[in-house]
């Protein structure tokens, strides 16, 4: 699957494989046909209305916890002896 904008919405893949005289076939993309093209259409409209919200959790930290804000500055702290201009 191709990545898309911010890459997503999650992307599902169907593999076909033909098997016939001893000889494997394949893979075909079983996806690859007109049927699935408005349940694409509607995956890629609901990812972009959920893109309108914002981020939200439990995708990632609350930010009172994420690394650059809390962590980050502690480590930077304690490494400063160790820190020489370049």
């Amino acid at each position: 699957a191709t990545p898309g904008r911010w890459d997503g919405p999650p992307r599902v893949v169907a593999l076909g494989f033909h098997v016939a005289g001893a000889r494997l076939d394949g893979p075909r993309d079983l996806f690859a046909d007109v049927a699935f093209d408005a349940a694409r259409r509607a995956a890629s409209d609901l990812a972009e209305v959920m893109r309108r919200l914002g981020p939200f959790e439990p995708h990632r930290l609350p930010l009172d916890e994420v690394e650059f804000t809390t962590a980050m500055p502690a480590a930077a702290a304690r490494l400063t002896t160790r820190w020489s201009p370049i």
